[in-house]
């Protein structure tokens, strides 16, 4: 992958990042869907992505008083067992099925966007 593109892309998924609407989830259909990637690597890739990004939009929205704090340790803790059970799940699934799994899982995050209206 060419140096600017990379850039490009990292910059475009970054601000995305930043709104808290899955910049890293487009970072992994850019990886896979077009530069082909193994679905494993663009994990490891989006992860490591993941921490200088989330913390530079921690630093910005908690200037602006937009996080709850008593909220964060509840969700973060179970988050981590949830991405270490993640992690040893997808290193046991095939490649092919993996992506296809995460497809559908846009999919369907779509389509709910799309045609569930919140009340």
């Amino acid at each position: 992958m060419s140096t600017i593109l990379s850039v490009i892309i990292g910059l475009l998924c970054g601000i995305l990042s930043g709104y808290g609407i899955g910049g890293g989830s487009l970072l992994m259909v850019f990886l896979t869907a077009a530069m082909n990637m193994e679905q494993t690597n663009a994990q490891s890739i989006n992860l490591i992505y993941f921490l200088p990004t989330a913390a530079a939009a921690i630093l910005l929205h908690a200037k602006n008083r937009q996080i709850e704090w008593r909220a964060v340790l509840p969700i973060a803790l179970a988050g981590c067992v949830g991405a270490t059970a993640g992690s040893l799940l997808a290193g046991s699934i095939p490649s092919p099925l993996l992506q296809k799994c995460f497809g559908a899982f846009l999919l369907i995050i779509g389509a709910r966007m799309i045609f569930i209206q919140k009340k």
